[in-house]
Parts: structure tokens; sequence; C-alpha cells
């Protein structure tokens, strides 16, 4: 039986048309923004430690759903074209999917486990509402390889937990695809228009992938797969694989600007992101001029073929003889060319890839600390052995029940004593079987950073090395401590904790204090002292520096609890104990520690915010034992200013530290400067010290110019460095030594305030005088 003749079509109006057209544009335009603004904005409240509202993300993701899918409506329901109303279902589709998927970005971003779990559910729900039922041409699984291939070069998997969850979102998403552009949808366009309708409809779908970055990635990789799925009649294969690029290959808190200088992950995942853009261009050509002749005719075409006398019978017999022959073809062409793409990815994977699981540990704090009071005050090599004693003793005895229930269930675990606590490796279920020990008081998140298929650049300064000590050592006085009181901090030993040191630059590769137990490198197991930031360089240089420093004639040592500027709870610890009591490279913390070798000052230009896995406690044992010890611990107060109450990030708000503030050439307070008072109501910073174009040592033997409570904070390390040089009874009396910086101290001036601080949470007392502090110690009893 011949198909009836089709019902003619009127010709849609060149002005129907057109708003379709604009419709769409409007719709790429909108998302674009939405998300690259949302994104920025966030990330500009991170990098000025303000905490983004939870609600943020999914009011971004509602209003651009509502501005996308408004348009949409009208398209979808009045114009008398059915081919323009399934375009604009199609989009209207789209963005209530970007809506219901972008509501889930209200949970954290350290807890991406539970945001996958929910985003899977969320997306096959709503894929199973509207009835999809995607095919598996193997050619789409062959073109989702193909676009993923950058990513298994460029990018590392999470936690195993996080790794299959993302591969769940990832089918949920291809899933959710193929419902939205199902067989209905393809048999209105051919392969261009259709092309171009379904790339709209995965933009939208593509904002609503992924936490706050990864939709970035996400909105460059899907939409050009709109041409291969409209070739191939079918986007589910397609889109889910490809999806798993953006999903499980690059963690959304790394796609931050805090990583945004040098070759980071930002940058590797633009290019991961770019090229497979690139990918799925190509393939939807290739699939578009192999498939195009060969593929599924039309209901037109078929309705045309029909209407024919004569002809229906025989082309309907050839075309399905046809059909046959291409799909069976197509089947062995694509299953070849999975099996070829798989094995090429494998050897991507195994080969230039970063192989293995770098998933987030588990930060566990015990309940029981350490009980320091009445700690031997004989000297201070005995007040420091006094402390490793009892701390790694309580330790051993307080650990000892689930160290053996950790080995019996073969979970990897690190322990540590300076916080009663360990690292352990394992994920929700982990977490939430630990948090219920009647042993345990809470569980963090030990932030890991996922390798990179390079190092990132080295940083290098383009200045001159200085013919004199530069302004801020004079403005403080430090120079003429040197030249008319005859004191360089010789005698003392500064340790720093930061991104590393350039132990073979001019400033600082005469003051190293050697042996096999004056550098640690947690991060990358270096032997000797390395720096690839320069943030570590640069701060020890205006401590210890030749020329550039404080107190020149001060040794030094160090360690690397930074790694590409970020850090967590485990690192920052492991730098502190090896502060406390150093042990030789390879050495056991509780074992081969050398109290007798603990450095006198410790420089510490950095905080532990809640993106790297610290809470307000985190630290507060560490401190509370260096204090009982005598280590000074200066600590850089932020630079989140100028609002009131921003030295939040541990151990800044702790009571034990000498918290430093920034001020400029004019002595005051520099607009960044974190202010106070803590969450305790502490006032905090405690002193002020030159922070804004401060020149020190860069790796490479250069100099630069850089500016923050990072830069000012090694300046009262050098002065404390000073005084205790001028008058070695001081040594380890930190109140003494404290109240006569505090005496010392010259005024400042606040400045501008985002509030009404009060002048001591803005200035604290006043910034170091370097001359009058060593004048004061020379006396001081």
């Amino acid at each position: 039986m011949a198909y009836p003749s089709p019902v003619p079509e009127r010709p849609t109006s060149p002005w129907v048309v057109a708003a379709a057209a604009a419709i769409g544009v409007w719709a790429v335009v909108v998302t674009v923004l939405s998300q690259a603004v949302g994104w920025l904005a966030d990330q500009v409240l991170l990098v000025t430690g303000l905490d983004t509202p939870t609600w943020t993300w999914p009011v971004v993701a509602v209003v651009n759903a509502v501005l996308a899918g408004t348009p949409a409506v009208i398209l979808a329901f009045v114009p008398r074209s059915p081919a323009i109303r399934t375009a604009g279902r199609v989009w209207l589709m789209g963005a209530a999917a970007l809506a219901g998927l972008g509501l889930l970005r209200a949970v954290p971003e350290p807890r991406n486990e539970l945001y996958l779990a929910l985003f899977t559910l969320a997306a096959a729900g709503a894929a199973a509402l509207l009835h999809g039922r995607p095919s598996l041409p193997a050619l789409g699984f062959a073109g989702g390889l193909a676009v993923l291939l950058p990513w298994l070069w460029i990018g590392a998997l999470g936690g195993l937990a996080e790794t299959v969850l993302a591969v769940l979102a990832a089918a949920a998403v291809g899933w959710l695809a193929a419902a939205i552009l199902n067989a209905g949808f393809w048999e209105r366009y051919g392969v261009v228009l259709g092309g171009l309708i379904a790339g709209v409809a995965l933009l939208l779908l593509a904002a609503g992938v992924g936490q706050a970055g990864a939709q970035l990635a996400a909105m460059l990789v899907l939409p050009p797969l709109g041409f291969a799925a409209a070739a191939l009649r079918g986007a589910g294969p397609l889109v889910a694989v490809a999806a798993l690029g953006p999903l499980a290959f690059a963690d959304p808190e790394e796609i931050t600007l805090l990583l945004s200088t040098g070759r980071d992950l930002p940058v590797w995942a633009a290019i991961a992101a770019a090229v497979s853009l690139a990918v799925a261009l190509v393939i939807g050509i290739g699939y578009a001029l192999v498939l195009a002749r060969s593929g599924p005719r039309s209901a037109a075409t078929r309705a045309d073929l029909a209407s024919t006398p004569g002809t229906a019978g025989a082309e309907r017999a050839s075309t399905g003889t046809t059909l046959a022959r291409t799909r069976l073809a197509g089947r062995w062409v694509g299953a070849g060319a999975v099996v070829l793409l798989a094995i090429t990815g494998g050897a991507i994977y195994l080969g230039p890839g970063q192989p293995g699981l770098h998933g987030e540990r588990l930060f566990v704090i015990l309940k029981s600390q350490a009980d320091l009071t009445g700690v031997a005050t004989a000297s201070r090599e005995a007040r420091v052995a006094d402390v490793y004693r009892r701390l790694v003793e309580h330790a051993q005895s307080s650990q000892a029940d689930l160290r053996k229930t950790l080995d019996r269930w073969h979970l990897d675990y690190t322990p540590y004593y300076l916080v009663n606590g360990m690292e352990v490796d394992g994920g929700p279920a982990v977490r939430a079987w630990l948090s219920r020990r009647h042993d345990v008081d809470r569980v963090l998140l030990s932030q890991r950073l996922r390798p990179l298929p390079a190092e990132p650049g080295v940083a290098h300064g383009d200045e001159p090395a200085p013919s004199a000590p530069p302004w801020n050592i004079s403005l403080i006085g430090a120079d003429r401590a040197a030249t008319q009181l005859g004191i360089n901090g010789s005698g003392v030993v500064v340790g720093t904790s930061d991104s590393g040191v350039d132990g073979r630059h001019p400033a600082l590769s005469g003051n190293f204090r050697g042996g096999d137990d004056s550098w640690y490198d947690p991060w990358n197991g270096t032997r000797t002292p390395t720096d690839r930031g320069g943030h570590g360089t640069h701060t020890l240089g205006s401590a210890v520096g030749r020329t550039v420093g404080v107190a020149p004639g001060a040794q030094w040592v160090g360690c690397v609890n930074l790694d590409r500027n970020l850090g967590n709870p485990a690192r920052y610890l492991d730098c502190m104990q090896f502060m406390l009591a150093p042990f030789p490279f390879g050495g056991n913390a509780f074992t081969d520690g050398r109290p007798e070798r603990a450095p006198h000052v410790l420089t510490n230009s950095w905080g532990c915010p809640r993106i790297e896995g610290c809470d307000e406690g985190a630290l507060r044992a560490a401190t509370a034992a260096f204090a009982a010890a005598g280590v000074f611990f200066a600590v850089a107060a932020g630079n989140t200013g100028p609002f009131c109450g921003s030295v939040d990030d541990p151990p800044a708000p702790y009571p034990d530290v000498e918290t430093v503030g920034a001020v400029d050439r004019r002595k005051e307070v520099t607009q960044f400067s974190s202010r106070g008072p803590t969450g305790a109501d502490l006032a905090k910073p405690d002193v002020v010290a030159p922070g804004e174009d401060i020149l020190s040592a860069m790796p490479g033997g250069g100099y630069a110019e850089l500016s923050g409570t990072s830069m000012a904070t090694p300046h009262v390390a050098g002065v404390v460095a000073l005084m205790w040089s001028a008058n070695p009874r001081l040594i380890g009396d930190l109140t003494r030594t404290r109240e006569i910086l505090r005496d010392t101290a010259v005024p400042a001036t606040p400045g501008d305030s985002s509030g009404e601080c009060a002048p001591v949470d803005v200035t604290g007392a006043g910034m170091v005088d370097a001359y009058a502090a060593v004048q004061a110690a020379r006396t001081a009893s």
C-alpha cells in the first residue's frame, strides 16, 4: 500500500524563522554571560576571602533558565510550523534542565561526591519522565571517546567513589540529552539545521552540568556535538562519554583564580575543552559527510517517494536493503572505531596522562589532645624536648585503637601528634564511619591537588639586586640596628613554611643552616631547597636575606607546605611538626624528631581557609604547642581587607600567635590587609609591618616587588630574630618578647575600612620598630 499524499504545509514566514534564530542566539548569549559572570563573581568573593552564599548558584541557574526559556515558551506553542515549535520545545526543555540541575550547586564544592550522586538521580529522573530511550550506536561511543581523548592526557581522576559517581552522572547526562533530542526531533531537520538547534539545547543542558567551574568546560565540549548527533540521529552515547571529561577528570575546586597564574589547571582545562570542541566539530563534519546520504530518510522524503506512482514498492525494497547493509557496515565500523579509540585512550592515559586515583583524603581530629601544662622551663631546649615527648606519647597511646582498626580494614593513614589526629584515605562512607566513633571529635576534608600534565613554570623576578637596603628595611630601622648597634640576627635560626626556598639564591645561600634536618618537602620529596612559586623565597628574603632582609645574620631552615599556592591541614601539620622537631630525609616524625634542632622563630605567610579543609579550630592545638615550647610564631593576617572581622583563616585568629597586618610607605594600613576582631572577639592584628611593594628575592637569582600581609609577616619574624640575637636571655620568653614589640611599636594610620572597625583591629599596637625593639631587648631581664 502506498503512503497517502501528505497535506502540504504552509511555508514558514521569514519573520518567524528570523525570530526563531534570534531566540536561539539570545539563549546562547544569555547562558554564556550568566555562567561566566556568575563564576567570576564567585571567584572574586573567594579571592577576597568572602564566603559565597549557598543560594548564589541556584539563583544564577534559575535566572539564566528564565531568561532563555521564556522566549522559547512562545516559540514552542505559537508558530504554526511544526519545525519551529519543535525547536522551541527542545530549547525549553534544555532551560528547564538547567534550572533543575543548577539548584544542586547549593551543595558545597568540597562535597563533590554528594553533588554527583544527587545530580545523577535528578538527571536520570528527568530523562525517565520524558520517556527517554537512548539508542547505543557504536559510532556514538566512538565519537564520544574521540572527544574524551584530550581529557585522558590533561586531566586526572579523583577518588574511587568520586570517579564512579562521575561515570554515572555522565551517563545520566547522555540519557537526558537523548530524551530531549529524541527521534521525533531528528525527523524534522537535516544535519546543519538540526545540529544548530541541538547545539543550543546542549549548551543549556551543559550549563547545568558539574559544579561551579566544571560547567564552563562542559559548555565548550557538549554543544558542538549537535552536528555529530544530527548525523547519527541520536545524542545519548556521544554526550554521555564526552561529559565524562569535565565531570571526572577535573576537580571543580581547582578551576579557580587562585590557580590562574602560570600553567595550572584553569589553563589546562581550557586547553582540553578547546581541543574537545575542535574534535567534536571535525567528528560532526565527518559523520555528516559519511552518514547523511546513507542514513534514515525523513518522513517528508518517504512521503515524496510514496506519492510517485509505480515506484514506491521498488524504492522501499531497495531502500530497506541499502539501509540494512549500511547499518551492518556502520556497526562493524563503529565497533572497530571504539576498540581503536579505547586502545589509544588507554595508551594516552597510562603514558603522558596522570593514571591512578587522586581524590581528597580525610583529616581526623581526635577528642583527646595532649595536656601541656607544667612544661619544663629549665632551658629553651628542655621546653621543646618536653613538649615533643608529651605530644608523641599522648598520640601513640590515644591513637592505638583507631590505628588497629584502620590496619584491619587496610585503610592507608598518616598519624600526627602536633594536633592529635591522622590523615586517612577514604571516601564518604569512611568519613561517616569515623565521625560516629566515640574517640573522634570531627572529620575534615584534607584537600589534595590533582597532578598536571606538566609542571607549572618557575616564577622569576626581573628586578636587579639592590645595592642598599630597600625602603621597608629602613622604615622599621633594621639597617640602623645593624650599623649602629651591631645586631644582625646571628645566633638565631628562623624557620619558614611556604612554597619553598631557592637555596642557591645569592641573598639566601650563605645562611642556610645545612645538615640533614634543615629542609623538608612533603609535597614533592625534594632533597635540597627549591621553589617554583616564588612566594616562599620572597618572604624568607625579607626575614633573613642579604641586603633585603631584616636579620641577614640569622640562619634559616625551610619546609614546603604549599603546592601551586594551595595546602591542606595535613601538609600544614607536616611542616609544623618538622619545625618543632626536625628529622632527616625519610625520617619518622614520631621517632626521629630532634627537638634540640628546632628553629627559634617561625615566619608563616599562609592561612588555611575552608576551601583547603580547615575549620576555625583545626590548628589550634598546634600553635598552643609552639607557645608552650617557647617558639615564636609570626603569621600573616590575610589579604581580605578592608572588611571588619576578616582575620578569620587559621592560624591568624589564634591568641598565641603574632598576627601581622600590612602598611605602605606612609605607615598607612593597606586596603588589602585583613581587619579584626576575630570570631572570638579577639583584637587582631597584633602589629603591622611594611607589606606593599616589597622588594625581595625570587627563584633564579632575581628580585621582584610583591604586596600582601605575606610580605609584612617576615619583617616581624626578623625583628624578633634581632631581639633574641641582642639578648639571648629572651629566647623562648614569648610574653616579654611580645610586650617589647608592642611597647616599641610606632603609630600607624588606619586607612580606609569597610565598616566601623576599631583602630586596634586595624593597626594593632602599631608598626614594629626594629631599632627601638633591639634597644629595649638589650636591657630586658
